[in-house]
């Protein structure tokens, strides 16, 4: 796999806890300081599409077609209205991806073999943003990834959801990627009001330490409405909370990258 940029796969088995929002808004956060960025919208459902303003009818080569091998990234990638951003968008034949491939022998590979070629070098960062259940799709997610990122509800259930998440990165390392590693918990959709929120907080810091990123998402209405207006809240709205803690959360990967590099 090469390592001549970095691939995070985005992923939480449950949903709701603001995924696919992340993946948007650390993307265009990344790309407005300059980086390269990709996002894979891996979820048929196709939000993180939706969400960048990609108009259904503009979505004739998704995902499906990457990943079988149809097409390549460059024919794939559409530019988005965040300069330096494109996404390669989804759709519903996703859905039948799984059972397309389930006897291939090498159907957890395929996007690992579709990021693998020159045009996957025009970006610095490749963002996989999955769906929320452990599917092929999660699983060619992880095998493609350097790392993966998971954004983490500040509510009762999280550290439940957390240890299972955990416990599927453990099986991916010994039987599919060995060297994929946790690039970081991001607490989303936080309520200073909420004593249970900052408990939530204080017991993931507690049992995963360095691995948390010191920045909150918090609860944003802003945030919320944009997709509404297929666009990442920090075009919508720079200067809300919810905009600001993303770029915040960016500049937090970047220097762990740095950490990373430098070690």
């Amino acid at each position: 796999m090469f390592d001549r940029n970095r691939v995070i796969t985005i992923a939480n088995q449950k949903g709701g806890v603001g995924k696919t929002t992340t993946a948007i808004n650390l993307a265009t956060a990344l790309a407005a300081i300059g980086e390269r960025v990709l996002i894979v919208d891996l979820d048929p459902q196709g939000n993180a599409s939706t969400g960048l303003g990609i108009d259904r009818r503009d979505r004739k080569i998704s995902s499906y077609d990457l990943l079988m091998g149809y097409n390549s990234i460059e024919e794939t990638a559409l530019e988005t209205a965040v300069p330096n951003l494109h996404i390669v968008p989804s759709t519903m034949d996703l859905l039948g991806f799984e059972m397309e491939i389930s006897q291939a022998p090498d159907r957890a590979f395929k996007l690992r073999g579709a990021l693998n070629g020159d045009d996957a070098l025009a970006y610095s960062y490749i963002l996989l943003d999955c769906p929320p259940s452990f599917n092929l799709l999660t699983m060619n997610a992880m095998a493609a990834a350097h790392s993966i990122l998971v954004p983490l509800q500040c509510e009762f259930f999280a550290l439940e959801g957390l240890s299972q998440l955990l416990e599927t990165v453990d099986q991916v390392r010994r039987s599919v990627n060995p060297s994929l590693d946790i690039q970081g918990i991001v607490l989303t959709m936080f309520d200073a009001r909420n004593n249970l929120a900052q408990q939530v907080v204080n017991d993931v810091r507690t049992h995963l330490g360095e691995k948390v990123y010191h920045t909150l998402i918090p609860r944003n209405v802003r945030v919320s409405e944009a997709p509404s207006y297929g666009k990442p809240a920090i075009l919508y709205d720079l200067k809300c909370a919810g905009s600001q803690a993303y770029l915040q959360l960016a500049s937090e990967v970047i220097q762990r990258e740095r950490r990373r590099k430098a070690a």
